[in-house]
């Protein structure tokens, strides 16, 4: 019966999001990843030390909008590579912008994935109060059914609306598994981006 499935449904996404917030400190983190809330610079540099390269990098627009070009997931990385090498190539002092530029990346890399964790943990809390919502008016819907006299009327609302916040549930859950692997993508973004700029600055 639709019904019986739309709690399920509910059902499964609450035992599912509580099986994977296992770390207490995270409780409305929806992936299966481990939730780490920021990228650490030693994991992803092993140049020299960025000093006030961390603070400098906006003051210089042609950094600022090659930073913004390379961060965007638009670009493709085989071409931001690209483009950190032709930057690199034609510079006066290569390590002193290879540190900018890194520090530009590290910075805004790292704002991109607080943004898109933040969105996640906020579509979970939305999804699970749809559940709680979807199983409560399951529960109506059924005592609806079983009731003397049944109004035809009451449970054929009652159920196009269970039908329509089911399909939003199941909308959004689709997009959360997707978006579920964007803080990954950002990850390995920056480690490639780092890894061609250290390589170029040998």
């Amino acid at each position: 019966m639709m019904v019986r499935a739309l709690a399920l449904a509910a059902l499964a996404f609450t035992v599912s999001t509580a099986a994977r917030a296992a770390d207490p400190r995270y409780p409305n983190w929806p992936c299966a990843q481990a939730k780490v809330p920021e990228i650490s610079l030693a994991a992803v540099w092993a140049g020299p030390e960025l000093g006030d390269a961390e603070s400098k990098w906006k003051d210089d627009s042609k950094i600022s909008a090659l930073v913004a070009r390379l961060a965007a997931r638009k670009t493709p990385l085989d071409e931001a590579e690209k483009s950190v090498k032709e930057f690199l190539a034609g510079s006066a002092d290569k390590t002193a912008n290879a540190k900018l530029l890194f520090a530009g990346l590290f910075d805004t890399l790292n704002a991109q994935r607080s943004q898109v964790m933040s969105g996640l943990e906020r579509v979970s809390r939305k999804q699970r109060e749809a559940a709680d919502k979807i199983r409560a008016e399951t529960i109506q819907l059924q005592a609806l059914q079983d009731a003397t006299p049944r109004d035809d009327a009451k449970v054929d609302a009652m159920s196009n609306q269970l039908i329509w916040e089911t399909r939003i549930f199941e909308d959004r859950r689709k997009v959360v598994r997707f978006v579920c692997e964007v803080p990954t993508a950002i990850d390995q973004r920056l480690f490639a981006l780092g890894r061609v700029i250290q390589q170029e600055m040998e």
